[in-house]
């Protein structure tokens, strides 16, 4: 019971850090949550902005990311690879998504290793979808994917379709669709970003 007595510092921050919020602190506790605020300020814990209190919400553990250092001429090769990739064909206005959306499974499956082997990105973190034309067929189309990048159909989900665009060779070059490669993280999207502006200085 902590409602008459002192709130330790250690407690107080292991909860905090761990992605709980001052009412979620407070109801563990038994306590108020003004007596929260009051200890918070007392032992001066920086407080988390909303959009921070939601990242350790969804990585409990920590970044399910870690950049590899100390790379071997091979992985130097593929991190700029992946970067790249990213500068050429990925999303670049959000600041939470990592996108890459393609109809050639060579650069979806590139972008997949350098994310895995330079970032050590958590493969559960990754995500697929699939646009394609009205007059293709959805399950080929799945089929294909799933086949070129050795994952699971059901990673797809509903497959979207759009009306044809032009005639001749682009909708043969597209018959199994665009594929996106999703991934949500705010630091890792920000690491990637600051690599591209590394590269426009050289």
């Amino acid at each position: 019971m902590y409602n008459n007595s002192v709130v330790s510092k250690s407690r107080l921050t292991e909860l905090y850090n761990s992605g709980h919020s001052m009412a979620e602190i407070a109801k563990t506790l038994n306590c108020s949550q003004n007596k929260i605020v009051y200890w918070m300020n007392k032992y001066q814990v920086k407080k988390r902005s909303r959009r921070e209190a939601t990242y350790v919400k969804r990585n409990p553990n920590g970044d399910p990311f870690l950049i590899k250092e100390d790379l071997t001429k091979e992985e130097m090769f593929l991190l700029g690879l992946g970067i790249g990739i990213y500068w050429g064909k990925g999303e670049k206005v959000s600041v939470n998504a990592i996108r890459v959306a393609n109809t050639d499974p060579n650069i979806i499956k590139t972008f997949i290793k350098f994310l895995l082997e330079i970032c050590q990105l958590e493969r559960r973190k990754l995500s697929y979808s699939i646009v394609c034309f009205n007059d293709s067929d959805p399950d080929e189309a799945k089929i294909h994917w799933a086949e070129k990048l050795r994952i699971s159909e059901e990673k797809f989900g509903r497959i979207v379709q759009i009306p044809t665009q032009g005639k001749g060779s682009y909708k043969r070059k597209s018959q199994f669709g665009v594929c996106t490669l999703a991934v949500s993280n705010p630091k890792l999207k920000s690491w990637i970003m600051e690599q591209i502006k590394k590269a426009w200085i050289v």
